[in-house]
């Protein structure tokens, strides 16, 4: 992938979530600032809706595993918002574990097919 800026960066893993998740089924709805606490809306074809932040993720030498660097806000978590990592070697997506009651889903357990990424759990 080219190298681009931290804030083009982020738009690019924004956009390719949007692909990926409708791959998954989900129709998307984007934010259309450049801030605010949720980065995607998703609606699963149950009707279930999930808030959704778009986390880069970069690999750390020192724990052998892929970290996005950054924490939920206590808004995110009153929301329910859940960390979706974009891998940018391999363009690789998916819902991060962060434990706290509130934003832990059965979206993250249907996962478990897929290949494990080494990602780290935020806490």
């Amino acid at each position: 992938m080219t190298e681009f800026s931290p804030s083009r960066a982020g738009d690019f893993a924004e956009y390719y979530a949007v692909t990926w998740l409708w791959d998954q089924g989900y129709q998307v709805f984007k934010n259309c600032g450049c801030d605010g606490p949720i980065d995607l809306i998703a609606i699963a074809e149950d009707g279930t809706i999930i808030y959704i932040d778009v986390k880069t993720l970069s690999y750390q030498e020192s724990t052998k595993a892929y970290r996005s660097g950054a924490k939920l806000t206590d808004k995110q978590r009153d929301l329910g918002v859940q960390v979706l990592g974009f891998l940018p070697q391999t363009r690789e997506l998916r819902f991060i574990e962060h434990y706290h009651e509130t934003t832990y889903t059965r979206y993250r357990d249907e996962q478990s097919a897929q290949p494990d990424l080494g990602l780290c759990h935020e806490g």
